[in-house]
């Protein structure tokens, strides 16, 4: 992201059955790549891809709550399809999962 780039934030929703289990899964994934952490009291994980980009999923009763942030709009769409990719890998009894994102 250069200086003049204005970070752009998504929220998404990953409807499914276990959500806490899925996160749980993705930090233990993801974290032998990132330094990924986990509050269990919140049964939220965070997810520092680098500098510049997040991603935050909070469980909550109806699915997955996701919180991510890139530089840009195209790379924004990108890692939507990543971060869905992995959770429908870790959902695979339920997936596909439905998403819903708004900017």
């Amino acid at each position: 992201m250069s200086n003049t780039d204005t970070p752009v934030t998504s929220h998404g929703l990953a409807r499914c059955e276990k959500p806490e289990r899925y996160i749980q899964q993705l930090v233990s994934h993801w974290g032998h790549k990132y330094a990924t952490t986990y509050d269990e009291g919140d049964g939220m994980g965070a997810f520092p891809f680098s500098d510049t980009e997040n991603a935050v999923m909070t469980a909550r009763p109806e699915g997955i709550a996701i919180t991510l942030v890139t530089g840009d709009r195209e790379r924004n769409e990108h890692m939507r399809g990543v971060i869905e990719r992995h959770i429908d890998r870790f959902a695979f009894r339920e997936a596909p999962l439905t998403y819903e994102w708004t900017d």
